[in-house]
């Protein structure tokens, strides 16, 4: 673990880069999602990143782009870039430290200079409620998912309203912690459901004859001798 004084990092961190030309606010944008991880994870000499994770916390849409930016900052001395080349185990990121002297101690809560070390993150708390999402506070929020990734209006209202009435409750009885990966099944099950209908009937099925509503079910086209035995 690195003796890190967060403040004195990060500003002599925008003082490198005010200037440094070849940067973009990609590049810092994509250094800060990285920072974020360095710090929650209590500045180890190195730590492992999943590419969808940093990419939707440094707002980078293009894997092309996140490939490259990363490279970029590798080159210019910012990080250095360990790629795994395998899909089922994340690559490995190490930063280097700006500003800092050597002897602070990370978690003193009173440094000499009068500024916290590390940053507010209560890292008393489990590691996967820091990454909690917090549940829709109203159904436009919702809405504005299922719009951002082209379903249907209307199944954001019923996901909402069905969710709404049982507390968020997955199957009723466990707390929802990710509503969005919920949103995902909810759309996953209604597209099944719309396939399975839209499926036509094989000719090999029997075809069967439903009673006609407000008609007269209890005539027959054939006619019977009642007279004739069973």
């Amino acid at each position: 673990m690195s003796n890190v004084n967060y403040i004195a990092h990060l500003n002599a961190f925008f003082m490198t880069i005010a200037k440094d030309t070849r940067l973009n606010p990609t590049h810092i944008s994509l250094y800060m999602a990285l920072f974020n991880y360095w710090n929650i994870n209590r500045f180890p000499k190195d730590f492992i990143i999943i590419r969808n994770e940093v990419m939707k916390l440094s707002k980078i849409g293009s894997k092309s782009t996140y490939h490259r930016c990363l490279k970029q900052l590798d080159s210019w001395k910012y990080i250095q870039y360990i790629p795994s080349h395998n899909s089922f185990r994340g690559s490995r990121i190490r930063l280097f430290i700006f500003g800092t002297t050597s002897g602070q101690p990370l978690d003193s809560t009173v440094p000499n200079s009068g500024q916290p070390l590390v940053s507010y993150i209560n890292y008393n708390k489990p590691i996967e409620n820091r990454f909690k999402r917090e549940l829709p506070k109203t159904e436009n929020e919702v809405i504005s998912f299922f719009s951002e990734n082209k379903w249907p209006k209307i199944e954001a209202q019923k996901f909402f309203a069905h969710y709404s009435a049982i507390g968020w409750k997955v199957g009723g009885k466990i707390k929802m912690t990710d509503w969005q990966a919920s949103a995902k099944s909810w759309m996953l099950k209604a597209s099944e459901l719309k396939l399975k209908r839209s499926t036509p009937v094989s000719q090999n099925q029997p075809v069967r004859r439903s009673f006609s509503e407000g008609g007269d079910n209890l005539k027959t086209t054939k006619s019977k001798n009642y007279k004739e035995p069973l």
